[in-house]
């Protein structure tokens, strides 16, 4: 009996196939990794495209097919899976077109992975697949896609035809292509989204009048939605843009001043400053501050702190109450403690102690590091501020309400002994002591 021949395996194949981890199950968490190890062969077999593009464009359908197979055992929270089978589609693309094959049969095969795709991946690929087609490649997948909205239902609610006319949509966009873009919108229905990438096909063309018409048009669609979708906030920016441009500079500014005075944040106060005249800025300036008076509270300190008005954060801080205070997140309330703690300790001890409350008050035990040495500044800037009395009353309230809390309390009664984590050595530290013990223990 004659044994069976068998398939002489390509090397880069055993590297695909390792890198994949079958049946291990990717969690969310690792999936960073994962991707980027996924990312090395790829790179791999990238480098084959220009010397062995036969080669390549196997070695990528293989790579396709068990990213598919791999699918079920990936956790993509992150989507970063999703993005790399989307990108690996590019490159194959780009090895067929140098291998000499039909751009026809290329695309035909780009679409029917997009048609069936019940993971997800193809969300985007007609746009990065656009930037990769020659024209000849772009020609057959304009077809391909055109074929199947026509074959679609002729009702606009239809799922397949309002599909198929979103990636023919994106691949005008991609590709610029204006005339094709404004003729299947206004065939399949206008929205505010094809209004905002009208105006930005016309930027590109220089035609700022036209640009802004378009974008009047789309601010027209629905106001109250606009108020909140991002393509609303999209075309009132490109607005006040063409405005300034176009030398409505006054009309541009009162739009951003309207925003900013709904809501004072360090985004708006940019947005604004941009169309302030430079002999006006001071004024501006002053108007701005005045309006964060209003404004949410997080987002003031945050701009007050870009602005560096000390003085202003310190007055709006000084009228917080302290459960106030400890509603807000570490990201504000931090900086804005270690900013004011030279020239406003008692302010600063306020904040520590928020920082910290809002960790033991939530019961966040793996966060108690954190909050002791957030007790640990608040108790310095307490003393430095003269106000050891508010320091006594927080360490009663603590010891009467979290008495319980044992993984906690045993830290922050060796602070009160003298002992506070910045006393206690580093993680580095530790770890070039140990290293060092080491070092004297070889022979």
């Amino acid at each position: 009996m004659t044994e069976r021949r068998r398939r002489r395996v390509d090397p880069v194949e055993n590297e695909i196939e390792a890198a994949l981890a079958p049946g291990r199950f990717i969690p969310d968490r690792i999936s960073f990794t994962f991707v980027s190890e996924l990312e090395g062969v790829a790179a791999t077999i990238a480098k084959l495209i220009p010397i062995e593009p036969a080669r390549a464009v196997g070695l990528h359908e293989s790579f396709l097919a068990g990213c598919y197979e791999k699918a079920e055992e990936v956790d993509d929270s992150s989507g970063s899976f999703g993005q790399f089978v989307s990108e690996l589609f590019c490159s194959w693309i780009r090895a067929r077109q140098t291998a000499g094959a039909d751009p026809e049969v290329t695309a035909a095969r780009l679409v029917q992975f997009i048609d069936d795709d019940p993971y997800g991946f193809s969300q985007g690929a007609e746009t990065a697949a656009a930037k990769v087609f020659d024209r000849a490649g772009v020609a057959a997948f304009e077809k391909q896609v055109r074929a199947r909205f026509d074959a679609a239902a002729t009702e606009p609610a239809d799922y397949a035809r309002g599909h198929w006319g979103e990636v023919l949509l994106n691949l005008y966009l991609t590709r610029n292509n204006l005339a094709a873009y404004v003729a299947l919108s206004e065939k399949t229905g206008l929205t505010a989204k094809d209004c905002h990438a009208i105006a930005t096909m016309l930027v590109a063309r220089r035609k700022l009048g036209e640009a802004l018409a378009w974008v009047e048009r789309g601010i027209g669609f629905d106001t109250t939605r606009a108020r909140v979708d991002l393509v609303g906030h999209d075309l009132a920016g490109l607005r006040r843009v063409l405005l300034s441009k176009l030398g409505r500079g006054g009309e541009a500014l009162e739009s951003a001043w309207a925003v900013y005075r709904t809501r004072p944040s360090q985004y708006t106060y940019d947005d604004l400053m941009k169309f302030v005249p430079k002999a006006e800025w001071a004024v501006w300036h002053e108007k701005a501050m005045d309006a964060t008076e209003a404004g949410d509270l997080r987002s003031t300190i945050e701009l007050l702190l870009a602005t560096k008005e000390m003085e202003r954060l310190a007055e709006r801080v000084r009228r917080c109450q302290d459960n106030v205070l400890q509603d807000l997140s570490h990201y504000g309330t931090e900086p804005a403690a270690k900013k004011l703690e030279k020239l406003y300790p008692d302010l600063a001890a306020r904040l520590w102690r928020a920082q910290g409350m809002r960790i033991v008050d939530a019961k966040k035990s793996k966060y108690y590091e954190a909050a002791l040495s957030n007790f640990e500044n608040a108790m310095r800037c307490f003393e430095r501020a003269g106000l050891t009395d508010q320091w006594a009353e927080t360490v009663n309230d603590i010891r009467s309400r979290h008495h319980r809390k044992s993984g906690f309390m045993a830290g922050f009664e060796r602070l009160l002994a003298g002992s506070g984590p910045s006393d206690e050595p580093s993680f580095l530290d530790r770890a070039k002591a140990r290293w060092s013990r080491r070092e004297t223990e070889v022979p």
